[in-house]
Parts: C-alpha cells; sequence; structure tokens
C-alpha cells in the first residue's frame, strides 16, 4: 500500500482518482474479528481517540502523534457525519484518510466501528456521509456504500494484553458465555445497540436506542473478562473524565463537542499493568479552540 492520502488531496480527487483510491483501500485495508486482541509486542503506547466525526484536521494531530516514535493508533468510531464548518465533506476526508492508514500499517492502526459506522444495521442520524460523497464526485451511490464497507471491516472492541477494553460506547452486559469472546460471535442488533450505541448511565444524554450501562453492569465485566479499565466515546459530556473509581474513560477528538471537555486524545502504555485510567495521560490538540480556512 502507498502512503495514505492527506485530507486536502482527497478531497481535490475528480471521481477516476476516487475510485482508484476505493480499488486500492478494497485490496489492503484489513478484515478484523469483532473482537480483536491487540497483537503481543514490544510496543510500548496507543494513541487513542474518540470521536472525530469529519475533522480530519484534528485526525492529522492524531496522526503526528502516532508517528512519534514505536506507538499504534486505536479510534473508537464516528469518524464521519457532523463535520465542522471548515471540513466540506470532512466524513469522506477523514474516513478515507484513517482507512489509509489502516491499510499502510495493519499491524498498528485499528478503527473500531460506532454507531455511526453500523448504519446499515442500525440508523443513526445525521448521517450526511452519502450527501458529502455526491458532493464531490456526483450521484453514484456505489461509492457510499464501498466507503461504508471498509468501515465495517473494523473490529465491534480492542483489547489489549494489559488489561483494556476498548470500544465506541459500551460492552456486552448480562449473562455471558465462556468464554466472554463468545458474545462476540454472530452479534445481533440487540448486542450491537450494547456496543455501539449504550450511554454510561452517568452521562446526561439519552438516545433511547437501548438502556444505560451502570456501575454494577461495569463491575460483572471486569470481573468476568479478568480485564481492568474500559476506555470508550459516544458520550461528550464525560469527555476526560475518570468515572467509577478510575476503570472508566471517555474521549472525544473533535472540534464540535469541544465544549466539554475539549479535544482530546489518550496515551495508554502497554507494557504495565493498568489498575486505573488514571495511567492513561490525556493531551489536549492544538486544534482545539481553533478554526480554519476552507482546505479548497
Amino acid at each position: 500500500m502507498s502512503a495514505p492520502r492527506r485530507p486536502a488531496e482527497i478531497l481535490g480527487f475528480n471521481s477516476d482518482e476516487a475510485d482508484s483510491l476505493l480499488d486500492d483501500l478494497e485490496r489492503h485495508v484489513p478484515v478484523r474479528s469483532p473482537l480483536t486482541a491487540l497483537p503481543s509486542s514490544s510496543v510500548e503506547e496507543a494513541i487513542v481517540f474518540g470521536d472525530s466525526h469529519g475533522d480530519w484536521r484534528s485526525t492529522e494531530e492524531v496522526e503526528r502523534r502516532y508517528r512519534e516514535g514505536d506507538r499504534c493508533l486505536i479510534g473508537l468510531g464516528d469518524y464521519v457525519d457532523r463535520p465542522p464548518v471548515d471540513c466540506d465533506q470532512g466524513s469522506v476526508a477523514n474516513a478515507l484518510y484513517l482507512l489509509g492508514l489502516a491499510a499502510e500499517r495493519p499491524d498498528r492502526v485499528f478503527l473500531v466501528q460506532g454507531n455511526h459506522e453500523t448504519v446499515r444495521r442500525i440508523a443513526a442520524l445525521p448521517h450526511s456521509l452519502a450527501e458529502e460523497v455526491d458532493e464531490l464526485w456526483g450521484p453514484e451511490p456505489s461509492r457510499y456504500e464501498r466507503i461504508l464497507g471498509l468501515l465495517e471491516r473494523g473490529p465491534y472492541a480492542v483489547t489489549t494484553s494489559n488489561g483494556a477494553y476498548l470500544a465506541h460506547a459500551g460492552f456486552p452486559t448480562g449473562a455471558l458465555p465462556t468464554p466472554w469472546s463468545l458474545a462476540f460471535s454472530n452479534v445481533t442488533e440487540d448486542r450491537l445497540a450494547q456496543l455501539v450505541w449504550a450511554e454510561c448511565a452517568r452521562s446526561r444524554i439519552r438516545r433511547g436506542a437501548v438502556a444505560p450501562w451502570g456501575e454494577a453492569d461495569l463491575d460483572h465485566f471486569l470481573g468476568v473478562t479478568g480485564l481492568r479499565i474500559v476506555v470508550r466515546g459516544h458520550d461528550p459530556d464525560l469527555t476526560g473524565r475518570p468515572q467509577f473509581d478510575g476503570r472508566c474513560l471517555t474521549l472525544h477528538t473533535c472540534r464540535e463537542y469541544e465544549r466539554f471537555g475539549g479535544v482530546i486524545v489518550g496515551h495508554l502504555p502497554l507494557q504495565e499493568r493498568l489498575e486505573s485510567v488514571e495511567q492513561v495521560l490525556i493531551e489536549h490538540l492544538p486544534t482545539e479552540h481553533r478554526a480554519f480556512r476552507a482546505a479548497r
């Protein structure tokens, strides 16, 4: 796979160039298991970013941190829809940019699906990706479908060997099979809603797709799985604030939600035993409180 295309470059593509990029991505973007374990390696740290929602300018800052040193990159979903006004067609640029990173280094880049990537199973609003594709390259439905198909290659959750569980919104609740990983086999719509739609009970937001999960649910999940912490996105009003005695952390990495907790990424250590999300270093990106000229 050639070097990933930059967002501003993608926005300048004609339809033939866009189709060629999609061909290339379909050859190289890996298809992940619904529950993907991060490969054991000597990598010291993962850069973890939350909902980016078409804010490719913030995603470029995320990539810079991923490139610094020996790191991997984990996205928590919602890469599309609601782009900032200075990121026209930002859903398209952000998604294809990130997919290019996943194609370039499939052993280092993991793009978890959020509720805005699973719209072909459970509808999400607003959903502007199709309109943005048409604005860029004309009314050709297959391009939108191909981008969604590539995003759907991502896992629903990622685990690390030192005890982190990373997903967009939640985790399987209730009785779990043995082994618990079987909860990710043949994921039903009800289970999918738990993973990509469920609010934390401490959030003020209620979308109504599924019941929120609380401290008892978290205790049960961590107890059964032996995992130590949960890192997630989805609820912007919890951004950057550890919950449940340091066992849960919510990240958002888009300027559309910066009023809640900034535009942040987490530096997740991979080689030390995790006891609390306090071990995850929070960094505010320089895009915070900034606006930019249009790319084109």
